[in-house]
């Protein structure tokens, strides 16, 4: 037997539980399920099994313990279980993530959702894993080629940088991350497709990604018509998984789509457990969950990899000051903004420059690197401000040289940001100094 396998025999084996503490049912209702009989064996965050006559069982988390019972919620419909019916704690339970799970699409339990059998690592992680050590972190990595000229130049990503991509529905998020999959500079890419469209999830791995993307990525999905249990769990199973990379001393690429989603789950557990809804219906962990998620992505330290993060954010009407929003712009290092009437327009991706920063400026770029970027800053600053009455023609040519550079420029900028054409940084560079000249 090979080492490989020998391995994964010896992981199933030690996961292998022959005793495990029983409850009942003892209580049914309000989308939760209460159980008799476990209350000094579970703690929060443990996992009930619910065996089903038919084969197969209801797997349930666990919300709150008291003297007398436990309080879970289900990961699916509790229909057909009873008063009285056997629930078996399964304890904590990590995920043991695998070399040959790259290239594989997983559900949140490290299960395999396109077919065949799938190993399990020899070590566990925990699912809501501590971030490193801030002192022992290293600072921001070398700059990253992208494949894409506006994050080439004007928006620079750099390795262990965590940004956040907010956007509306359908304003080309989900594009722009595979994008990032298939063109940033990372040994390992890992994707949480968190409260996905079932349909979606099938496409963007063979349409989107398609085998070039897989051959360095790992999927793992909770559709939307899984419980919140799952889909809470599912940014943190991938996050875990990112993490197992990032030990072994790789550069992992991490993709969420999106943190929103996730909230929103994090909101219909947290509200079930008895928590109270504040600041537009999310309970005050929100903020904890939000932020200890990002935390554990960033730079390693001297004996690890990096975790270079993307997380998405859907915005409804474009509103930036809303909780999710206003939560991870303050915790990332950079935000990247997509515009709906950009998009209607025909540009993608629709990137508001002026509203979108990359916080790894001015030391991810050189003196003159950073004379270009400010300068097109500055060309589709004065061009925003002054084009109202630009359209109206109400301005004379030869009236303001500021906007009539920018009159010129703008339109070279434009088609700037929406090229797809792979280039090197100092090509892009190149290409950005070109659309500045005259």
């Amino acid at each position: 037997m090979s080492a490989i396998g020998l391995d994964a025999l010896t992981a199933e084996i030690a996961a292998i539980r022959p005793v495990r503490p029983v409850g009942r049912v003892s209580a049914l209702g309000g989308g939760t399920i209460t159980v008799a009989g476990l209350s000094s064996e579970a703690s929060l965050g443990d996992l009930v099994d619910f065996p089903r006559p038919g084969g197969g069982c209801l797997r349930a988390e666990v919300l709150t313990v008291s003297s007398e019972a436990i309080t879970v919620l289900a990961d699916g419909p509790a229909e057909g279980v009873l008063i009285g019916d056997r629930a078996v704690l399964a304890g904590q339970d990590g995920i043991a993530p695998h070399e040959s799970w790259i290239g594989r699409v997983i559900d949140p339990f490290g299960n395999a959702l396109d077919g065949g059998p799938i190993l399990r690592g020899t070590a566990s992680y925990p699912l809501r894993g501590e971030p490193l050590n801030p002192t022992l972190r290293r600072g921001f990595g070398t700059r990253l080629e992208t494949g894409m000229t506006v994050f080439n130049t004007l928006l620079p990503m750099v390795r262990g940088q965590r940004i956040g991509l907010f956007s509306g529905s359908g304003v080309g998020k989900t594009t722009l991350l595979a994008r990032f999959a298939l063109g940033l500079q990372a040994d390992i890419v890992v994707i949480a497709m968190i409260g996905e469209r079932g349909r979606e999830v099938r496409e963007f791995v063979d349409r989107v990604l398609g085998p070039s993307g897989m051959k360095r990525a790992v999927v793992v999905a909770a559709t939307s018509d899984m419980s919140p249990m799952v889909r809470r769990r599912c940014a943190w199973a991938a996050m875990a998984v990112a993490e197992h990379f990032r030990d072994q001393g790789r550069h992992v690429l991490f993709l969420a789509d999106s943190v929103t989603r996730f909230a929103d789950a994090h909101r219909e557990v947290a509200l079930a457990s008895g928590e109270a809804g504040s600041l537009r219906g999310y309970p005050p962990s929100t903020t904890h969950m939000i932020t200890s998620l990002c935390e554990r992505a960033g730079p390693g330290t001297e004996s690890t990899g990096d975790i270079t993060a993307v997380f998405s954010v859907l915005v409804a009407g474009s509103d930036m000051e809303e909780p999710v929003a206003d939560t991870l712009r303050g915790v990332l290092d950079g935000h990247v903004v997509l515009d709906r009437k950009i998009a209607e327009r025909g540009r993608f991706p629709a990137i508001d420059l002026l509203r979108s920063v990359s916080r790894s400026l001015p030391e991810a770029a050189s003196a003159d690197e950073n004379t270009l970027i400010a300068a097109a800053r500055a060309a589709l600053g004065t061009f925003d401000r002054s084009e109202m009455m630009i359209q109206a023609g109400l301005y004379a040519s030869g009236s303001d040289p500021a906007i009539d550079a920018a009159i010129v420029s703008y339109p070279k900028l434009d088609q700037f940001i929406a090229r797809r054409e792979p280039a090197d940084i100092p090509a892009s560079f190149a290409s950005l100094a070109e659309c500045l000249a005259g």
